[in-house]
């Protein structure tokens, strides 16, 4: 028992900032176990409280607003850095103007967005979008404007979570989104006692719960931790604007190119095989994608942890820290190789005989997450540094290289070259960005590697 204490106690000593960081991931890991139970439970309760067309309905709509999920354009994380940078030069001020800054542009922009969907919302046949007679137009139109707007001032609101994250506490913003699921599970809960099965109930349960609970949060860290940093008028500063767009949109940029190449895969594996190969392929990456899943979370603490310890000019602790997270990797490597042995009867378990998962495809999925992991630390890196000039002509070149490369590997090995591409694609960016981050934690990086 004591050599455990002692291992705990070991385990938690020091830099403040690496300290900090173990913490948060031991956080996160357990609200991500909650938000996983808490997911599994939604499904069984939601069917129960509506038929299966309207939940259907539900997650299609659902997925159509999936495509809205970049609408600040980069500006959260763009807002992330400049913070965590103005925090670690003891500039109080300068951080409040970035904060006040961000929520004045974010807030204009998304009341007009609001206003131009109210407006032509009644003009859009809802119907016909969702391809659904089972509903009304009227209901459906009324569903979609409650989670639309909702799920606009999500963003709005969620800009707390981002001023937690920069300032190295992703925990508590991890905590937000199984929270506010809780919650509305209870609501549904409720609503399966007291009501019968409707699509407006479910929409402003799942829609209006989670923006209530980042706007409690909002306002209980502006009137305590975070008092010094509260948005006013007074501290808006325009001039900043382009300084957080400029970043914002390279961090855009990227998100965007990742959402042109994953959001494809199941069409073009459906092109050039079938249906079935697009289930396997998603039931065979789910299943690896955990330790993937599981090391991004222990990536996200070290993002802003590097932008203050870069802005501080701590190189030490940078390249002890990119040590480690590099031996690591090397560690989720191995468990990626042990899942690929045990998956046929993690398969058979999970699936039994319905599906043929093919060891090719496997095969190719597994070389593709390897490659994810060890990119990892270096893209954590790079976004910690905020240098992704480089970043962006290297997403353009692949952004452009991408469709030939799927159609000549897609028509000649199906679902296996869909991925191969993929594969194929994301190699330059292994090597360039680990050159990028080790000149950067060297104090080396002149020209187009600094910027």
């Amino acid at each position: 028992m004591n050599r455990i204490r002692k291992y705990i106690e070991n385990f938690f000593r020091g830099n403040e900032r690496t300290v900090k960081a173990k913490k948060h991931i031991l956080y996160s890991l357990f609200l991500k176990g909650v938000s996983i139970a808490v997911g599994l439970a939604f499904v069984p309760l939601i069917l129960n409280y509506l038929d299966a067309e309207r939940y259907g309905i539900w997650l299609t709509l659902s997925s159509i607003l999936a495509w809205f999920s970049f609408f600040d354009i980069g500006l959260g994380n763009g807002l992330r850095n400049r913070f965590a940078e103005a925090l670690a030069n003891n500039n109080h001020r300068l951080a409040r103007t970035y904060v006040s800054t961000t929520y004045a542009i974010l807030g204009i922009v998304f009341l007009i967005v609001i206003l131009i969907f109210i407006f032509i919302n009644p003009f859009l046949n809802w119907q016909k979008i969702l391809n659904t007679s089972a509903v009304g137009q009227q209901e459906l139109g009324g569903v979609a404007l409650i989670v639309f707007i909702f799920f606009i001032l999500r963003f709005f609101f969620k800009l707390i979570g981002t001023i937690l994250l920069a300032d190295q506490r992703p925990a508590i913003n991890n905590a937000f989104g199984p929270l506010g699921n809780l919650l509305a599970l209870i609501f549904i809960y409720i609503l399966t006692k007291t009501s019968d099965g409707s699509l407006i109930n479910l929409a402003l349960v799942l829609s209006a719960v989670p923006v209530i609970v980042l706007a409690i949060a909002t306002i209980y860290f502006f009137s305590k931790d975070y008092r010094m940093y509260l948005p006013s008028i007074e501290y808006v500063d325009l001039s900043k604007s382009r300084d957080l767009l400029s970043l914002g949109f390279k961090f855009f940029y990227f998100q965007l190119v990742g959402v042109v190449f994953f959001s494809t895969t199941n069409f073009f594996i459906a092109h050039f095989s079938n249906n079935e190969t697009v289930a396997a392929y998603n039931i065979a990456f789910k299943y690896f994608f955990i330790i993937n899943m599981g090391f991004s979370i222990i990536l996200v603490p070290f993002w802003s942890a590097v932008t203050d310890a870069y802005s501080k000019g701590d190189f030490i602790w940078l390249k002890n820290s990119l040590k480690k997270l590099n031996l690591l990797s090397i560690l989720m490597v191995v468990l990626l190789v042990m899942a690929f042995s045990f998956r046929s009867y993690v398969f058979h378990a999970w699936i039994g005989d319905k599906l043929v998962i093919p060891r090719n495809l496997s095969f190719v999925i597994l070389l593709y997450l390897i490659q994810q992991v060890l990119i990892a630390p270096f893209s954590t890196f790079i976004n910690g540094f905020g240098k992704l000039h480089l970043g962006v002509y290297v997403n353009t070149v692949k952004l452009i290289l991408f469709l030939p490369l799927v159609y000549l590997l897609g028509d000649i090995y199906g679902a296996v070259g869909i991925v191969l591409s993929m594969l194929l694609i994301q190699l330059p960016s292994l090597i360039i960005e680990s050159v990028q981050v080790f000149k950067l934690i060297n104090n080396n990086a002149y020209g187009i590697w600094n910027k």
